[in-house]
């Protein structure tokens, strides 16, 4: 099995969208074309810097994503860097390419970030097995205000 991590803007929409709307779909969230449309131009658009991600592909077939954004902290002077999206097709799961993913973000952010963090479901006990082996479960619960 061949693999290799490539920023999205070297890959077409048509290689993402499948993939984006499995990883809504799994969330139980839609979007419109619109928006979908939107994200896709910031996450790939070179002079939007706080947004960022990488492909993911298995013998040139892309499975999988990540999404990254980057935001400055008041507790720190180095720029954190958000974790957003996290995704593998189903039929290329258990094969450790979740784990490249957040691993290449720790690569390319190190140095220039002082942390890369992210959230997960409750439920998601398949994600929490792997997050609970390359990074520290902060204890922090998440508010929300949809406005």
């Amino acid at each position: 099995m061949s693999t290799q991590i490539i920023p999205l803007d070297e890959i077409r929409f048509e290689q993402w969208l499948p993939l984006w709307q499995e990883y809504l779909n799994f969330y139980k969230t839609q979007l419109s074309d619109e928006q979908i449309s939107l994200s896709w131009k910031r996450i790939t658009n070179s002079e939007q810097a706080d947004m960022f991600g990488f492909a993911i592909q298995v013998n040139n077939e892309v499975v999988g994503f990540v999404h990254l954004i980057s935001h400055m902290s008041m507790w720190t002077d180095k720029p954190c860097c958000y974790l957003q999206d996290l995704y593998v097709n189903e039929t290329h799961r258990n094969q450790g390419l979740a784990r490249k993913l957040i691993e290449h973000s720790y690569q390319v952010c190190s140095g220039k970030y002082d942390r890369v963090y992210w959230l997960t479901h409750e439920s998601n006990f398949t994600a929490q097995y792997l997050y609970d082996r390359i990074a520290t479960k902060t204890g922090f619960i998440q508010y929300k205000k949809a406005l």
